[in-house]
């Protein structure tokens, strides 16, 4: 159902600015009229005459004063009427300038332009508070939506370079049929293989941002041992060390995420290491009100410039073969940041001096998280 278009709010508050100062000067009026004009007589004498002494005062009766005095009176209203008006239109204007401003900061918004800040000057007041929110709203905005859309072209060309690879593969098949078919399906299922693994990461991310998930309490030291019993094969073939140390170190989260979060650690770890003889320990402690999981590796020297791009997607710290069986999509610690980040922990990546890195994440403990398993 369709409205009326209703009185703008500058005409509101001028009508009402107009309003007030036309009550306030009848109520002036009415002082005068209860207060003067109801000390004097109402008769039909032409003089009032009181004697002090030998002096003889004389005045207007009532109906004399109140003749003089009403006409004066509705001018006086008529104007206060047609100064606030005037006045109450200008002082709305000016007061309701920042809205507009940030309105059309708003519609520019909305027009996909995320760009333009209102940036108001001026003292302190709701307005400026007002409009610093929405510059810091829409700079929040448009760094997400920027970050999205990189993400969204990343995502595309990672996706695209397997399915590329797959419609070569068909297309030399259907050129050569005497090609070995056996080197060709192995070819296809581990380029399809890719593809699913980067599919159900980028669905693990979107997860991990929704934080649609249940929380529950976990122990990160079982975390721990089961993803690293997961991955002990793949260590074995690289020749890794790998190592689970700590305590039993509660939690508050997902299970499913957080085991998700500790193998793509260990994996990493792993994967990112020297060529034999490598090492990866996991430690697993409580402290205070935090639960600590620390995962080091050794391997080749990281620039400390390079730290703080490991957590962006589609970033690889290191040279690898795409080939490889365990190369990775390039979502693997950008998974592990997410899900920090959705259990509301932080995440902190220090390269060792002697090569490799120290990842240690510290999740939200529970009440009892120091205490030993068990006690009662």
């Amino acid at each position: 159902m369709n409205r009326r278009p209703g009185l703008s709010t500058r005409l509101k508050l001028t009508i009402s600015y107009a309003g007030f100062l036309l009550l306030a000067g009848a109520l002036m009026l009415a002082v005068v009229w209860v207060f003067v004009l109801r000390w004097l007589p109402d008769d039909d004498r032409r003089s009032l005459q009181r004697t002090f002494g030998a002096v003889i005062i004389t005045g207007p009766n009532r109906s004399d004063l109140l003749r003089g005095f009403a006409p004066a009176a509705a001018t006086a209203l008529a104007f206060l009427l047609v100064f606030g008006l005037l006045g109450g239109w200008i002082l709305a204007g000016r007061m309701l300038a920042p809205l507009t401003r940030i309105a059309y900061a708003a519609r520019m918004a909305a027009n996909g332009s995320l760009s333009h800040r209102i940036r108001m000057k001026g003292p302190k007041d709701e307005f400026r508070e007002l409009a610093d929110v929405f510059d810091t709203m829409l700079e929040q905005l448009e760094s997400h939506v920027t970050e999205q859309q990189r993400f969204a072209a990343n995502a595309s060309h990672e996706l695209r370079t397997p399915l590329a690879i797959s419609k070569t593969l068909l297309d030399a098949a259907r050129n050569d049929p005497t090609r070995d078919q056996g080197e060709l399906i192995e070819r296809l299922r581990t380029v399809n293989t890719r593809a699913i693994d980067l599919t159900e990461a980028l669905l693990l991310l979107s997860r991990a941002d929704r934080r649609g998930f249940t929380r529950e309490a976990v122990d990160l030291s079982l975390i721990a041992e089961e993803a690293a019993e997961t991955l002990l094969p793949l260590a074995e073939k690289r020749q890794i060390t790998l190592d689970i140390t700590g305590e039993t170190t509660q939690t508050v989260g997902s299970t499913a995420l957080i085991l998700r979060m500790v193998t793509n650690l260990v994996q990493n770890a792993i994967v990112h290491n020297l060529p034999a003889g490598g090492t990866v320990t996991v430690h697993t402690e409580p402290q205070h009100d935090a639960s600590v999981l620390r995962v080091e590796n050794t391997g080749r020297p990281l620039p400390p410039e390079l730290i703080p791009t490991l957590t962006e997607p589609f970033q690889r710290g290191t040279e690898r073969i795409r080939t490889d069986e365990h190369a990775g999509v390039g979502l693997g610690l950008a998974i592990v940041h997410s899900l920090v980040r959705a259990h509301d922990g932080t995440l902190d990546l220090t390269p060792r001096p002697s090569g490799g890195l120290l990842v240690t994440i510290r999740l939200p403990g529970t009440p009892h998280a120091s205490s030993p398993s068990g006690a009662h």
